[in-house]
This record gives C-alpha cells, structure tokens and sequence, in this order.
C-alpha cells in the first residue's frame, strides 16, 4: 500500500526559532523555555499542550512582547511575525503591532477587562489607538465584529459593563477586541478553562469558523486535549521548558511517540463510563428533601428581584458510593452543596443527617453535626491559609472537637501518608507546594474531621489532566477506605463519567434527570443532558492509552 503524502503546511505567519528564555537567579530550573522551535501558518490552528510549568504561557507572552523583561530575559534564538524578529522591537514598535498584526486572548475575561468601562467602549479604545477611522466608523466597525462573534443584540450589548454579562459573552468580546483589526496572528491563552461545557463548544466553534473566514493563524494554549481533538490541525507538546514532540493533531492524539505525551493522553478521562458494579445500599449518609433557595435584591425605593438558585431538590447518597451533580455555570451545583454545608442558609425543605434535619439549625445547635459534612473547594491556593503551616490547618478541626494536639498529629500525619504526601511536609507552607499536591492537603484536612460525607465541589477543574487523574484516583480510593457518601460537583462530562455511581443534572435550580451514570450517559432522558454530553469537545475521538 503507497504510503500518504503528507498534507504540506500553509506559510508561516509566525516562526518561533530555538526561542530561549532564561528564569531569574534561584529558580528550579536555568531556562523557562530553551531552544524551542514551531511555527503557525496562515489559516491554522497549533494546540501548545502541556502542564503547567512547561512553558506554554511564556513562550505566548513573549511573542507578544508581555514578559517581564527584569525576570524573564530572552538570551537566544527568534520570534518572526510575518519576516520581522519581535525579539529585536521596542516597546512602542510593539505596541503598535498588538491588535493590528497580532492579538491575544487571556483565560479570563473577568480580569483582562476594564470592569469601569462599558465593552463597546473598550472595543472601540483599540480602533481609535490603531486607526484614523470617526467615532461613526467605530462605532459600525464595533456592532459588526461584535455581529461576528455572534454576540446577541450588539446595539444593546454595547452600552453594558463586564460585569453585566456572562462569562461566555464576556469572552466573546475579548474576542471581539482581538479581531477588531483583522491581525494575522491570534493567540489564545486556555481561553475556555473556565467555561462550562456548551458555552466552550460555542467558543470553539467561533475560533475555529474565524480562522476559516479570515486565514487567520491561531496559537491556541490549552491543557485539555478534548479541546485539541475539537480544533487542532497541529500539536506542540511542551515539558519543563522543552518541545518533547510536535506533529499533526491525528498523529499527536493517536499515535504519540514521546513518553510524556503518552502519559499526557493516556490521564484523559473517557466520557465512556467504566463498568461499575451497582453501589451496594448500605446506611444513609445524607438526605435532602426539597431543598429550596432563594436570593433577593431590593431596598425601599428599589423593587425586589428574586433568582431562585435552588428548587424543589431531592437527593439521597449512602455510605461507599458517589453522587455527581453535572450542569452549567448557575444550574444551582454549588449553591445545594454550600447549603448542605451549611455555608448559606437555605429557604426551605431539609437536609438530614444522622437522623436530624440541619437546614433550620442555629449556629450553636449545627456545630456538633459540621464534623459529619466537609468540602473540597475548586482552587488549592485559596483554600489553605498561608501564613499556617498545612500542619496547623489539619489539625485545627479535630482539635476545635476536643482531640488532644498530640492525638491530632498524630492523625494529620497518618492523613498525609494516606494522601500520597510525606508526613515530613507538615511543617512547611502552602506556597512550598505545587496546586496538585494543595488539593491532596485539602483533601487530608478534611478527612481529619472523620466525616460521612465529602463534598466535592470542582476539586481537580483546576488541575493539569496527569495530576486530575492522580486526585480522581485518591478521591476514589478515601471514598472505600472510609466508607463516604461522596457528592462529586463538575462541569467536565469525563470527570463525572468516570467516578460517579449516579449522576444528577441540575439546569436553573432544578434537578432535570438522575438516575445511574451509565445509563445517563447512554439514554439521556432529558434534552438539556443530551445537549451536555453533544457538547463535550473531543468525544468522537479515541484516545491513545498506555499499553
């Protein structure tokens, strides 16, 4: 059989050319990127994939020119957008090809924009900078790539601050800003980590119809390979600074040949829900009958407004067996969560534990039952105090409970071990420890309080997809040692597939399907379940495992 021409790449709209970028003195490493070479062409997408630390995110903000040249200083190699060395620019030369030549779009549009500055203002700051163009070529040029981004109802949009939308809308005019005079060059940053899954195929599907419209070139860094097998014509696998692999997307995906990137696509989780055998019914750990909340605005010359976050929600877990709760941003997931911790105060119905109902309980009379309910919260570096060493913050529960100091370092310690962690690193910091092995902490301090139940809320969405694997595996394997009802909060579809026994949609407050995860994933029964699961990036694609 005649073996296939390979397909040749458009011409480069950027060439990235043994790029080396030294880290300051004292670093863990000498270089935060090292002789790296790749390049974009016109008109297609290159997916820069790799953990955090590997260097995707330096390597973007130096092309752009972002880096703080006082740490990060790059010493060899260069950086050619359409024949000219970025690296050699000044400031101001690079000032005026960000937007016109080449434009980036940041993780997180709540932070990169002016929350003081209405959004068609802030598309329109870039025009009037770039351009010659009256305040009414602006102004139609602002509603047309607003139109583009298929942003709905730009005239009225264009008079609304950040805040006001949500966070897909919010990327969209990121977006926006980023196209608004047509550059060659795009360059995303996990410009879809923090957004819920229908929201991030809508993303994509824009990124990937906008590089066809306009050949544009697309550097588009992200650590999730289900966005990869969604958009990618070409693959760059980064670790601890280095290129390790570079290829096709097929081939990447399929046939990787470096270890690193078959660890890498071997820790994605299959939206194929594994054969689990039927949770046996043991005791029940946890009860919510009709769970109800309300949130309301208003004063004395401002009519009330009332979101209800939660209604009507039932929900039963026992003993050794996992509940997820799946649905998008304001489905209600955390808000049930926060209040069968008890963090807010529901408006009605009940959560029954140990055979009493806490929704109603003052502070004083819920105390004794907090050590039976404990949550694991989304990001690691909020998480834990600081200025405490994880050995403080571990044994301060058991200790508020009456165990002696000696008993509870004795726990911690154990808990450290059983975490995957040496007991030996209960004397240091949370800054001392990478964000995987802050959620490990997190996860001990709450086994610490010997709970029935853990909650889960976003615990590995934050995470690289090899240390989520890990984390996954811990959480399921406390899950049996202790005997815990789990309740598992996600966005992410491959997550929920592969360690829940049941799966529970929410969508506006109200639980729309539940039922075993296997046969949810495989009959949905409601529409918005079946948008889901259609909506996850990459799940026709079948990725390589580690033999």
């Amino acid at each position: 059989m005649a073996k296939a021409t390979p397909t040749k790449r458009p011409e480069p709209v950027l060439e990235i050319k043994g790029l080396s970028v030294t880290l300051p003195e004292g670093a863990d490493r000498e270089f935060a990127i090292q002789d790296i070479s790749f390049t974009v062409g016109s008109g297609e997408i290159v997916c820069v994939v790799g953990e955090s630390g590997s260097g995707k995110s330096v390597t973007a903000h130096t092309v752009m020119g972002l880096i703080p040249r006082k740490d990060l200083k790059p010493v060899a190699g260069e950086a050619v957008l359409n024949g000219e060395d970025l690296l050699v620019k000044s400031e101001a030369e690079l000032r005026k090809l960000r937007g016109e030549r080449m434009a980036m779009i940041f993780q997180e549009p709540m932070t990169a924009l002016n929350p003081v500055m209405k959004v068609g203002d802030q598309i329109g700051e870039m025009l009037e900078i770039h351009t010659g163009m009256s305040g009414s070529e602006r102004d139609a040029r602002i509603l047309e790539v607003m139109t583009d981004v298929n942003l709905p109802e730009p005239k009225k949009l264009f008079d609304t601050y950040p805040h006001q939308l949500s966070g897909g809308q919010r990327q969209r005019i990121m977006i926006a800003m980023a196209l608004a005079l047509e550059p060659g060059l795009l360059i995303a940053d996990e410009p879809t980590t923090a957004l819920d899954v229908t929201t991030q195929a809508q993303i994509l599907v824009l990124i990937k119809d906008i590089q066809v419209r306009h050949g544009t070139g697309v550097l588009f860094i992200t650590h999730d390979f289900g966005v990869v097998a969604e958009i990618a014509d070409h693959v760059v696998v980064m670790q601890h600074g280095l290129v390790v692999e570079q290829g096709p997307a097929a081939q990447i995906l399929g046939k990787p040949s470096h270890p690193y990137t078959q660890m890498l696509i071997s820790s994605v989780p299959s939206l194929i829900p594994p054969d689990r055998p039927e949770p046996e019914v043991k005791e029940t750990a946890l009860q919510v009958h009709n769970l109800d909340k309300t949130y309301g605005d208003g004063g004395f010359f401002k009519k009330g407004r009332q979101v209800k976050a939660a209604q009507g929600v039932e929900l039963v877990i026992h003993r050794g067996e996992t509940l997820g709760v799946v649905g998008e941003s304001g489905s209600g997931k955390s808000t049930v969560a926060r209040c069968i911790v008890r963090l807010i105060d529901p408006t009605g119905g009940e959560i029954m534990i140990s055979g009493q109902n806490i929704a109603g309980l003052a502070e004083k009379a819920l105390r004794p039952y907090r050590r039976d309910v404990q949550i694991v919260f989304q990001d690691p570096y909020r998480s834990l105090n600081p200025r405490r060493t994880v050995g403080q913050s571990i044994v301060e529960g058991p200790m508020n409970f009456g165990l002696s100091h000696s008993d509870a370092v004795d726990r911690a310690r154990e808990l450290m071990r059983v975490v995957g962690l040496s007991p030996d690193a209960l004397e240091r910091f949370p800054h001392q420890f990478s964000g995987g092995q802050r959620q490990r902490i997190c996860i001990a301090r709450a086994l610490a309080m010997e709970p029935k139940v853990l909650i889960a809320d976003e615990a590995v969405s934050a995470l690289d997809v090899s240390v989520q694997a890990q984390v996954l595996e811990l959480l399921d394997d406390v899950r049996k040692r202790f005997d815990l009802a789990m309740l598992f909060i996600t966005h992410d579809l491959r997550v929920a597939a592969q360690i829940c026994d049941r799966i529970m949609v929410m969508q506006n407050g109200i639980v729309v399907e539940h039922g075993l995860t296997a046969q949810v994933y495989a009959n949905p029964g409601h529409s918005y379940t079946e948008a889901l699961l259609s909506a996850a990036p990459g799940r026709h694609t079948e990725f390589a495992k580690l033999a």
